[in-house]
């Protein structure tokens, strides 16, 4: 079994200093969303064993902030910064997961809009069966979905081929009784 983690990069000021997009920051509420997150993750048992980020600042940042809800006496990911996860299609991030080492069973992927959620809605719409939690028509910033796959190594990993076990978004950690 595989299990892949995929979010979606916390809110962002709407420009960066430097004008390029690449440059963006997380805002207020982005840094407040990627730690409540974090803390989820963890929650949940969700700690990955390797960390694909997107070189973009604000998924780094994003990361600086979900890596630092990991404890210290918790196995510690690997991070692999990749250039390639900014602007990626689902097929190119598909490519990157599926060249992941096989040793990392859990994987956790921080990317961006649309290519991200149109990945788990690619990896996660199955032909059969019922999903328990079926993913919506947005992943919003800090999004989370957590996708497992029944197969041995990363490269058996395909569109369709997974199934949607978690979701969850800083605006749901914050509603009465959680979700």
């Amino acid at each position: 079994m595989r299990r892949l983690i995929l979010l979606r990069h916390a809110k962002t000021e709407s420009d960066a200093p430097s004008g390029k997009d690449h440059d963006r920051r997380l805002d207020d509420r982005g840094r407040e969303d990627a730690a409540a997150i974090g803390g989820w993750l963890v929650g949940q048992q969700l700690l990955p064993q390797l960390a694909l980020v997107s070189s973009a600042v604000r998924a780094q940042q994003t990361w600086a902030i979900v890596g630092d809800q990991i404890p210290a006496d918790a196995p510690q990911p690997s991070v692999i910064h990749l250039d390639e996860l900014y602007s990626a299609t689902p097929a190119s991030m598909l490519g990157l997961i599926r060249e992941a080492p096989s040793h990392p069973h859990i994987v956790l992927l921080i990317g961006h809009n649309p290519g991200l959620h149109e990945l788990a809605l690619g990896l996660s719409c199955s032909n059969g069966g019922s999903e328990p939690k079926p993913l919506p028509g947005n992943m919003p910033t800090a999004a989370v979905a957590v996708i497992d796959f029944a197969v041995r190594q990363w490269d058996d990993v395909g569109f369709g081929g997974g199934r949607l076990v978690q979701y969850m978004t800083p605006k749901l950690l914050k509603a009465p009784h959680g979700h």
